[in-house]
């Protein structure tokens, strides 16, 4: 380097030299970058401070451990972070245990559908909301309609608090299924496929199962009027998606690379606020899922493994009968429609007392 009247020159090597520091910075930041999840969320991370990570057996990935023995080390050291798998990669294993069952549930009450709500574990109020308004009703048009709502494990350190409270509500009620997942968004499609165990296991004497939203608003005397038609095998509808487009945009919520889904359009699926499917498909999906690989987009993982069974869902009869967008309740507009999403500050108990008070809806 010179100084020549005042200013700095550089040799054609130093240039080179720094040149390059600037370029090997550049590069070991924008690779971090890269492969920083989508979603990672810090704040929730620290609130959830998990105490240990589940592993999975998914012939589709490269995730396996011995179970036993990384619940045994984990459980005798402190509470740890999570670590997220990724972005995008989810793993099933095909064995969860159920902390908290109703296994004589369907045996007891002979359901010819059964409802399924997924619902965070410390989530009582959206549960007694459904409890005190279309969750109420058992008998419609002759058919017994089940109810049961579906979680996963707490963490942090009040979960042996939170699962105490659900051991009480679980008394109460008779209406809660917990498995030994941990109970967050990427873990979604892990939640599903424990429910399509769960109904194969106990419950595939129903003719039907709904999982529905715990902020839907359901319609349940339209509901069984629609099952009361529809075929009993190789059925499932709901708003059924037609080319949805998989997005490749690596900061995308739904981002997934060509290496997982090489497709740029998904094939049909039904949305996840509420879609119904007949019994006789949780075994077959349960068989599908061994041989699709896993995301964690729910309702569109479904749809692939449809597709890998050859069985399309099936478009329901209305345009209108499931609404994405919450509509503006009248008793009208919800007599006519099956499931529509609400809007937080609406008064579901309220809105269900009106609806079902005597008179012409229309």
């Amino acid at each position: 380097m010179k100084i020549n009247d005042g200013r700095f020159s550089l040799s054609r090597n130093q240039c080179f030299f720094l040149f390059l520091v600037i370029g090997v910075v550049f590069f070991y930041y924008c690779t971090n970058i890269r492969n920083m999840a989508p979603d990672w969320n810090f704040k929730w991370l620290i609130q959830n401070n998990l105490t240990k990570l589940f592993t999975f057996r998914n012939v589709s990935l490269d995730w396996n451990r011995n179970w036993q023995t990384l619940e045994t080390q984990t459980a005798q050291q402190t509470a740890a972070p999570y670590v997220s798998p990724g972005p995008y990669l989810v793993e099933y294993p095909y064995e969860y245990h159920f902390t908290i069952n109703q296994e004589l549930k369907c045996k007891q009450e002979n359901p010819f559908v059964v409802l399924i709500v997924p619902v965070a574990p410390r989530n009582r109020a959206h549960r007694d909301v459904i409890r005190n308004s279309w969750g109420s009703e058992k008998l419609v048009n002759n058919q017994v309609v089940a109810l049961l709502f579906l979680l996963g494990m707490q963490t942090g350190d009040d979960a042996e608090q939170v699962h105490q409270q659900l051991l009480q509500e679980s008394n109460e009620h008779h209406d809660l299924i917990q498995g030994d997942f941990v109970d967050c968004y990427k873990n979604l499609t892990i939640k599903t496929m424990v429910m399509l165990e769960w109904l194969n296991s106990y419950c595939s004497s129903a003719a039907y199962a709904m999982k529905i939203d715990s902020d839907m608003f359901l319609n349940v005397p339209n509901l069984v009027s629609l099952l009361l038609k529809a075929p009993r095998t190789n059925y499932m509808t709901g708003l059924v998606e037609h080319r949805g487009q998989v997005s490749r945009v690596p900061t995308s919520r739904f981002y997934v690379p060509v290496d997982l889904v090489s497709d740029d359009v998904y094939p049909p699926y039904a949305l996840g606020l509420g879609y119904i499917l007949s019994l006789d498909l949780t075994k077959k999906l349960i068989e599908a899922s061994r041989h699709v690989k896993a995301l964690y987009i729910e309702d569109a993982y479904l749809g692939l493994c449809m597709r890998h069974l050859g069985i399309p869902p099936t478009d329901p009869p209305g345009w209108n009968l499931f609404h994405v967008f919450p509509i503006k309740y009248s008793r009208c507009e919800y007599s006519k429609i099956i499931a529509t999403t609400t809007l937080q500050q609406m008064d579901r108990v309220w809105i269900w007392r009106d609806f079902k008070r005597p008179g012409r809806y229309c």
